[in-house]
C-alpha cells in the first residue's frame, strides 16, 4: 500500500503541503507565467512566503500561545478543547507545525532562489534582485529554525545521542523529476543552513529603522537579530554577543538602553503598528483573515477579553504575576480582571489587544529588547559578567527599575537573566524554549508535574500520515 501511495505522490496526484514536505508548487494563486516574468514577479512570488508566518497553527497563535502554556507562564480558566493537554505536558501533546503550510513556504523560497540570479530570464533592477533574493534567505532560515528548535534538540544538548531535525530541502520541489523522499537531517546539519541563510541574508538585505513600515519586510537589522538568536540556541556564545551588538548598531540603539521602549510608552507599544521596539513585525491586514478565523483563532481571543465574543481560555499564573517588582511597568502587561460566570480574579494580556479591530493584530516577532538580553546571556557564558549585568540594566531601566540594578555573579546573575526573560517576553512564545535550550527541566509554576529535560515529551511526535507515506523518516524517541 505505501508502494501505491508513493507512486501517487511522486506522480505529482496528491502533493501538498498539508500531508507531506514534498510540495512541488507555491500554494497561491500566482501563474507560474507572472511569476517568473521578471523581477517583479519574483518579488511577489517572495511576499506570499510571509503569510505561512501569520497561519494561526504559526505565529498567527500556536508559537505565540502553546509556549508560555507548555511552560510556568500560562494557565488555562477555560475548558474549551485547546491547550487541555500542552498545559499537562500529556503524551503527544505539544507543537506541531510540520503540516499547515510551512513546507510550502519553504518551496516558496527554494523557488525564488533558484531562479532570481538568472538575469537574462529573469529581468529586473539590480538591488530589487537583491532584496528578493536576501528575504528569501532570511524567511527559509526562520522557518527552518522553528522546525529544528521543535521537532529536535539543540547541538550539544542533545538526550542519548538523538541528533535529528528536519528534511532539509534547499533546491524546489517542481513535480516527478526532482521530488524524492529523504531522511531527516541532524540539527547540525539544519543549523548551519540557517545561519549560512543569514549570512548570505545580512550582505543582501536594506537598512530599517525602528518605528517604519520597513520592518514589516525582511531587514539587515533583523537578519542579524535572528542570527543572534540562532547562535545562542547554538551556544556560540561569542558569535551571538557580536551579532546582538551589529543589529543593535544596524538600529541605532545605544548600549545603554537609548532607543528602547520606555516605561511610559511600553505598554502602549502593544497597540501600535508597528511596534516601536519592532525589527521585525508580521503585518496583517484585515483581508488576511476573517472575522470569524479572529474570534476563533486570534491570540487577541484566547488571552483577553476585550471584545465581547473573545474565548479567554488563557490567564497569567500566579507564580508569573508574583515575579514582577512593584515598579516593573511589565507587570501593567496583565490587567485583572474576571471571566463570564466566575468571581475568580484573572489577568488579560495587554499585549494582544487586537487593536487594529475584529481581533485583528500585527506580530512583532523580533523585538529590540532581545538583542539586550541576548547579549547579557551570551556575554554571561563568555565570562564577561560586568557586560551582562550592563545590558540587563539598560533593559531595566526603561522598564521602571532603575532604581532596582542586578548586581548578582555567578548562577544568580544566570538566573537573573532568565528571570528577566521570562518577564520581558511572557506571551510572545519564548518560555519554553528558553528553558529547553539550556537543558533545564520544563517547570509548571508549581500547578503539573516538572517535565525532566531528559523526558520524550520535551519532542513532538512526527505525524502519523508522515511516518506511512515515507519510510526514510525515524520518528523522535518515545513515541514508537
Amino acid at each position: 500500500m505505501k508502494n501505491i501511495v508513493k507512486t501517487m505522490v511522486l506522480g505529482g496526484a496528491i502533493l501538498a503541503a498539508s500531508c507531506t514536505d514534498l510540495e512541488t508548487q507555491p500554494r497561491q494563486s500566482l501563474t507560474p507565467e507572472t511569476a517568473f516574468a521578471d523581477v517583479d514577479g519574483m518579488e511577489a512570488l517572495g511576499l506570499t512566503a510571509y503569510g505561512t508566518l501569520r497561519d494561526f497553527n504559526r505565529y498567527g497563535q500556536q508559537l505565540i500561545i502553546a509556549p508560555e502554556i507548555m511552560a510556568d507562564n500560562l494557565r488555562i480558566i477555560a475548558n474549551t478543547g485547546r491547550y487541555i493537554g500542552q498545559e499537562q505536558n500529556t503524551d503527544r501533546a505539544h507543537m506541531g507545525i510540520w503540516n499547515g503550510g510551512m513546507w510550502s513556504g519553504i518551496n516558496t523560497t527554494n523557488i525564488v532562489l533558484s531562479q532570481i540570479d538568472d538575469e537574462e530570464a529573469i529581468p529586473g533592477d539590480a538591488a530589487q534582485r537583491q532584496r528578493v533574493k536576501g528575504e528569501a534567505h532570511f524567511l527559509r532560515a526562520l522557518m527552518y529554525f522553528d522546525m529544528a528548535r521543535i521537532y529536535g534538540y539543540e547541538p550539544g544538548k542533545e538526550v542519548n545521542g538523538w541528533d535529528k531535525a528536519v528534511i532539509l530541502r534547499t533546491e524546489p520541489t517542481l513535480g516527478f523529476s526532482n521530488a524524492d523522499f529523504r531522511a531527516r537531517a541532524t540539527n547540525r546539519q539544519v543549523y548551519d543552513q540557517v545561519i549560512a541563510d543569514l549570512q548570505a541574508a545580512i550582505n543582501l538585505l536594506p537598512n530599517a529603522s525602528l518605528g517604519s513600515a520597513n520592518v514589516y519586510r525582511a531587514n539587515r537589522g533583523a537578519a542579524q537579530a535572528l542570527l543572534a538568536r540562532v547562535y545562542l540556541y547554538d551556544s556560540k556564545f561569542a558569535e551571538a554577543a557580536a551579532s546582538a551588538s551589529a543589529a543593535m548598531a544596524s538600529f541605532g540603539l545605544a548600549d545603554d538602553g537609548t532607543g528602547l521602549a520606555t516605561p511610559e510608552n511600553y505598554i502602549a507599544g502593544f497597540s501600535t503598528a508597528p511596534n516601536p521596539e519592532s525589527l521585525f513585525e508580521v503585518e496583517i491586514r484585515a483581508n488576511d483573515w476573517s472575522t470569524v478565523d479572529g474570534v476563533n483563532n486570534s491570540v487577541s481571543s484566547l488571552t483577553a477579553n476585550v471584545f465581547a465574543s473573545a474565548q479567554f481560555i488563557a490567564t497569567a499564573t500566579d507564580e508569573l504575576i508574583e515575579s514582577y517588582d512593584e515598579n516593573d511597568v511589565r507587570r501593567d502587561a496583565w490587567v485583572e480582571t474576571t471571566r463570564t460566570g466566575s468571581d475568580e480574579t484573572v489577568y488579560r494580556s495587554a499585549k494582544w489587544l487586537g487593536h487594529k479591530g475584529d481581533f485583528l493584530e500585527n506580530l512583532p516577532l523580533i523585538r529590540a529588547a532581545e538583542l539586550y538580553l541576548i547579549r547579557a546571556e551570551a556575554r554571561y557564558r563568555t565570562g564577561d559578567e560586568a557586560g551582562a549585568r550592563a545590558d540587563l540594566n539598560a533593559l531595566r531601566a526603561n522598564r521602571g527599575l532603575e532604581e532596582f540594578p542586578v548586581s548578582a555573579s555567578g548562577q544568580a546573575l544566570f538566573e537573573a537573566i532568565m528571570l528577566e526573560r521570562r518577564q520581558e517576553f511572557a506571551l510572545e512564545g519564548h518560555r519554553w524554549f528558553d528553558l529547553k535550550r539550556n537543558g533545564l527541566p520544563i517547570t509548571k509554576a508549581g500547578r503539573f508535574e516538572t517535565i525532566p529535560y531528559e523526558d520524550y515529551r520535551l519532542l513532538p511526535p512526527l505525524p502519523t500520515g508522515e511516518l506511512l507515506l515515507n519510510d526514510q523518516l525515524e520518528q523522535n524517541p518515545g513515541y514508537n
